[in-house]
């Protein structure tokens, strides 16, 4: 079993803020996200930024595409991205275009969706889900179960590289020790603590006791 990676989501609403608080732990996480809120308050710049401060690590633009696969990907591509989120209910031709352009495309899973839906997005070649709680969810008091669980064994059972996020601290990382987690994605947990470097390294640390360095 792979060790998990950590993933940083940068959700902030300013250029200025995203760039002070991953300048803080970039080098301590696995792969950097530009969120969907930095990218929309802020567009490509946001990318080109991130890829000139950490020009070796993974950059996922989170745009959660929904159509025009093709000239979203390719935008985000020229901008310094390697991977590109697309929510899950695009259609299989928006996904196929959007991978065309860049290195990996990720299914958003938020709402309704289905095994043979997954299946179809792996017979075009898409690998990647994020499983998600999502912010609205976790706020109405909404979180991790066994259902969430058995859903995400699931889709690693039938290939997919799976990433968690929603509600995310270190200590709650073990619900997940038995099961091929690809990335662990976390972002206020991390950008909002009293100590970013802290609770980036607290992470890495619990990702390394539970799966092993």
């Amino acid at each position: 079993m792979k060790k998990p990676k950590l993933q940083l989501a940068c959700d902030q609403s300013s250029l200025k803020n995203a760039l002070k608080d991953i300048s803080k732990v970039g080098e301590i996480v696995d792969i950097i996200e530009c969120g969907t809120i930095l990218l929309l308050q802020e567009g490509e710049l946001a990318i080109e930024c991130l890829r000139a401060l950490f020009p070796d690590k993974i950059i996922v633009a989170d745009t959660k595409c929904a159509d025009a696969g093709q000239v979203v990907a390719r935008n985000v591509s020229e901008a310094g991205a390697d991977w590109m989120t697309c929510i899950c209910s695009a259609t299989l031709p928006t996904m196929r275009a959007a991978a065309s352009e860049v290195a990996e495309v990720q299914v958003e899973l938020y709402g309704d969706w289905t095994i043979k839906q997954a299946e179809q997005w792996l017979d075009i070649g898409v690998h990647q889900v994020i499983y998600h709680q999502s912010r609205d969810a976790l706020l109405n008091g909404e979180t991790w179960s066994k259902k969430d669980l058995n859903r995400i064994k699931q889709l690693i059972d039938m290939g997919f590289q799976v990433s968690v996020t929603g509600g995310l601290v270190a200590k709650r990382l073990k619900l997940f020790k038995r099961l091929n987690v690809y990335a662990f994605i976390a972002g206020r947990a991390i950008t909002n603590s009293e100590n970013p470097v802290s609770a980036a390294l607290e992470f890495q640390v619990e990702i390394n006791r539970l799966w092993g360095s």
